[in-house]
């Protein structure tokens, strides 16, 4: 591993600063004033956007191209969690049993 030079912890200094002032101000007047229930109820739906944002192109995505393959572990872990959270309501059982059908799948699979 390399070590990293004074540019870098300056980039990453400023970023953080870039970051924070970005979002303090507008958590800072939030705090301070009651937002209407509308605004709470949406806040509610900000976690599953933000984290299927992420997670469907890293599922269905591989090499630049749309994946929807049985060679897909990826999907199918993906596929077998989602029935599983459905089904149990549990995150550390949705958690083991998906890596467990990702690993099986991808041995399977090479």
């Amino acid at each position: 591993m390399t070590s990293l030079t004074m540019n870098e912890v300056m980039l990453i200094i400023g970023m953080a600063l870039v970051t924070f002032g970005v979002r303090y101000p507008v958590l800072a007047l939030v705090g301070k004033m009651e937002l209407p229930p509308a605004v709470i109820r949406a806040l509610r739906y900000v976690p599953p956007a933000v984290l299927t944002a992420i997670i469907v192109p890293a599922v269905l995505i591989q090499d630049s191209q749309l994946a929807i393959r049985v060679d897909n572990a990826y999907l199918i872990a993906a596929i077998v969690s989602i029935f599983v959270s459905w089904r149990t309501k549990n995150l550390l059982w949705t958690i083991l049993i998906g890596m467990a059908v990702f690993l099986a799948w991808r041995g399977l699979m090479g």
